[in-house]
């Protein structure tokens, strides 16, 4: 299966294998949606703006071959404790973020945690699969200082360990500190390529989107060897009906006829 997408004048093809959601979630004011504009554009911005759900999307070329990210950036008040589970439920790889200052914050990102856990065993149950669930713990604003410090870097560590799918990083959205990596090792964690990671591949605006299509023979030893990222500018997030069509299907997929328990949306 293809997914097709349209940005400006440029119409690209994505196996659905390729197409991945990475969901972003925290308290309220620790830098979620910063952390995303420095892995989107390499920018920080210094107004702080409440967040409802942000959705991006960026398309990469690499070696040849297309992938998707979606990226959600989540409500920190969870107004809506039903569409969390959902964005938890499509998620493929996950950024918990919490304030190195902040205390509660913390203590949030240990409650995410642990439903995250809950919701995807539910799932996996019903699916029989045996996927790993890539997840990065992230403590922002490490450029405060150890004086504003609130949460030890030990005790954030306790949150990953014995988990190799699971890493904790200290980092700085404002100074662009340790970002990258982070990127890199969750997406070293997800099996994908590492030229998703900012670093690592071109970036190109949408008038540029010509570079994703099939070049002639004489360009394919170029592009085999080189990785574009582009950012999708008019990319919408897929509708509730959507997704959940899409937790029905892999569920119900392989032909299964029978009855069976939700995981309700609640």
């Amino acid at each position: 299966m293809m997914k097709t997408l349209s940005s400006g004048n440029c119409t690209l093809s994505v196996p659905a294998k390729n197409s991945y959601r990475m969901v972003v979630l925290g308290a309220s004011r620790v830098g979620k949606s910063s952390i995303v504009s420095r892995f989107l554009n390499g920018r920080f911005e210094d107004q702080y703006t409440p967040t409802i759900e942000d959705f991006h999307r960026k398309v990469y070329n690499i070696r040849g071959d297309m992938y998707q990210l979606d990226i959600l950036d989540t409500s920190g008040n969870h107004p809506f404790p039903a569409m969390r589970r959902l964005s938890i439920l499509t998620g493929d790889v996950f950024i918990l973020v919490f304030s190195l200052d902040n205390r509660e914050s913390f203590d949030e990102v240990k409650r995410l945690q642990k439903q995250i856990l809950e919701v995807k065993s539910c799932l996996k149950n019903k699916t029989k699969e045996a996927a790993e669930l890539p997840m990065v713990i992230c403590g922002n604003k490490n450029d405060h200082g150890e004086l504003c410090r609130q949460v030890p870097t030990t005790e954030a560590e306790l949150l990953v360990s014995g988990d190799e799918n699971c890493a904790y990083f200290e980092v700085s959205a404002k100074k662009n500190t340790n970002v990258d990596e982070m990127f890199y090792v969750l997406f070293s964690m997800a099996k994908l390529p590492h030229e998703m990671s900012p670093a690592l591949h071109r970036k190109i605006s949408v008038q540029y989107g010509d570079a994703f299509h099939p070049r002639p023979f004489c360009m394919r030893r170029i592009k085999e060897v080189d990785a574009y990222g582009m950012v999708s500018p008019f990319a919408r997030r897929p509708s509730v009906n959507s997704d959940l069509k899409y937790i029905k299907a892999k569920v119900l997929r392989e032909g299964q006829a029978r009855e069976r328990d939700k995981c309700t949306l609640q």
